[in-house]
């Protein structure tokens, strides 16, 4: 299977980001890079989560729609949810409307105030998952790693929801906690170079 794209400018990218209009900024600008930002991370964890048994695109044309449903992700905010919020984004054709990926939001954005509570930071937390040298020399090609069924399973002991590891690898993925842009994609290189610079966040 082929897994590079030309893209408009004639460049190499990888495959996937050919397969929608949309995909090609998303992939160029944001897939692969490293984020420390805490609710940029509470973001894509809740929308990995509303994508499953769905479609990305479904979820990344939506994206500004759910940014205003859920407060921009500020998780102090919607921490504060009741179920009259519930009802009013189960009514919002704007969103996935879908009870219990809403319901998870917010018990996440509750799990998320106390993991900051205990650890210093979401991204303090997360990037102690970023797996090693030796895993992170090559492409990824599974929909899991050991690094995303770790991440996982301490998330669920923590009371998190809608985060299995195929989810949370695609987390990985999009947050630059790997960099699996394809051999040959223009992006890799500079996906790899934001890594190097990038300065891992602590407590």
């Amino acid at each position: 299977m082929n897994t590079i794209f030309t893209g408009p400018d004639e460049k190499p990218r990888c495959r996937w980001c050919g397969d929608a209009p949309e995909f090609l900024h998303y992939h160029d600008a944001e897939w692969g890079f490293p984020v420390s930002d805490d609710r940029r991370l509470f973001e894509k964890l809740c929308l990995e989560g509303f994508q499953s048994g769905l479609s990305w695109r479904t979820i990344l044309v939506k994206r500004e729609n759910f940014r205003a449903a859920f407060h921009g992700f500020d998780f102090d905010k919607v921490a504060r949810f009741t179920e009259s919020d519930v009802k009013r984004l189960l009514n919002d054709a704007g969103i996935v409307r879908h009870r219990g990926k809403i319901e998870a939001v917010i018990n996440n954005a509750i799990r998320a105030r106390e993991l900051i509570k205990h650890e210093g930071s979401l991204a303090a937390f997360i990037w102690r998952y970023e797996p090693g040298i030796k895993e992170l020399a090559q492409p990824q090609t599974a929909s899991t790693s050991a690094a995303s069924i770790a991440l996982s399973k301490e998330l669920k002991k923590r009371g998190w929801k809608f985060v299995g590891p195929t989810t949370v690898y695609a987390f990985m993925q999009a947050m630059g906690l790997i960099n699996d842009h394809v051999e040959g994609c223009v992006i890799r290189a500079k996906a790899e170079a934001a890594r190097k610079r990038f300065k891992r966040p602590c407590r």
